[in-house]
């Protein structure tokens, strides 16, 4: 089965691999390095928008990950080259950090609008708000401090606890980093279903047989209802995953239109 893997396909597999060791066992301190961080957090880099894809949170992500890498790459590989295969792996890899930085970005920037009007007009329906808006960042005894901040509205004190909330929230919110060559396998995934759509793919679970573009499909609208459900408890970056469906079927797209330099 190895000995059926494309070069490409082997190294990055090598690569990536190699590197979720390192950092996990030997330089752990390579993880605040690699990990892209919001644009504006003080952690950012932006040799970030490469090396986060090289990054994984821990060994179940780094098998999905290279899992699916290994059972669509190699096909691909053969059919497309090794300049486009390499080439959609890391333009779908870093052109999705891109997008979701920008998606994070735009998030931050609905935060910091929602800790000036608190700012603006320190109330416990505002922080209230706040609160529902953003629940995943806050304990349940939050509760207990809304109801006395609702009973003593004009206490100091409650005011400053409330700021000093809200402030530590921008902070983890600014700070949570994106890791995993995600976008880069759902590039891989969408190329596999364009120019493959009719290949049967069994499946573990549940064990049936279904044709590529119907799981692709499916792929692509469990994340965009993700993406728009934006459950605030889900740590998986979703919208990194449409990014990348998105910028490799423009790739394919761009690629099968140019028939002339397709091989």
């Amino acid at each position: 089965m190895f000995r059926n893997l494309t070069p490409v396909v082997k190294n990055l597999l090598l690569i990536t691999i190699g590197v979720y060791v390192v950092a996990s066992f030997f330089m752990p301190q390579l993880k605040a390095f690699f990990a892209l961080y919001y644009v504006h957090s003080n952690r950012f880099i932006p040799t970030q928008f490469l090396t986060y894809m090289f990054m994984h949170a821990d060994g179940w992500h780094l098998f999905s990950n290279m899992f699916g890498l290994f059972i669509f790459g190699p096909l691909l590989e053969q059919f497309l080259g090794p300049k486009k295969i390499l080439s959609l792996w890391m333009i779908c890899g870093v052109g999705s950090g891109l997008l979701y930085s920008g998606y994070t970005a735009y998030r931050m920037n609905q935060m910091d609008n929602s800790i000036s009007a608190f700012y603006s007009n320190p109330n416990p329906d505002n922080f209230r708000e706040f609160v529902n808006n953003n629940p995943g960042f806050f304990k349940p005894g939050v509760y207990d401090f809304i109801d006395a901040y609702d009973r003593n509205p004009d206490n100091a004190n409650l005011i400053q606890r409330a700021k000093d909330n809200l402030m530590s929230v921008r902070e983890m919110q600014a700070n949570v980093p994106m890791v995993g060559a995600s976008g880069a396998l759902f590039g891989v995934l969408i190329a596999f279903a364009m120019l493959f759509p009719n290949t049967q793919l069994f499946l573990l679970f549940p064990p049936m047989p279904v044709k590529a573009k119907y799981l692709v499909l499916f792929y692509g609208l469990y994340t965009v209802y993700n993406v728009i459900y934006n459950n605030p408890l889900d740590n998986v970056a979703h919208f990194a995953h449409l990014s990348g469906l998105v910028i490799g079927a423009a790739l394919v797209w761009y690629w099968k239109k140019d028939r002339r330099n397709f091989y």
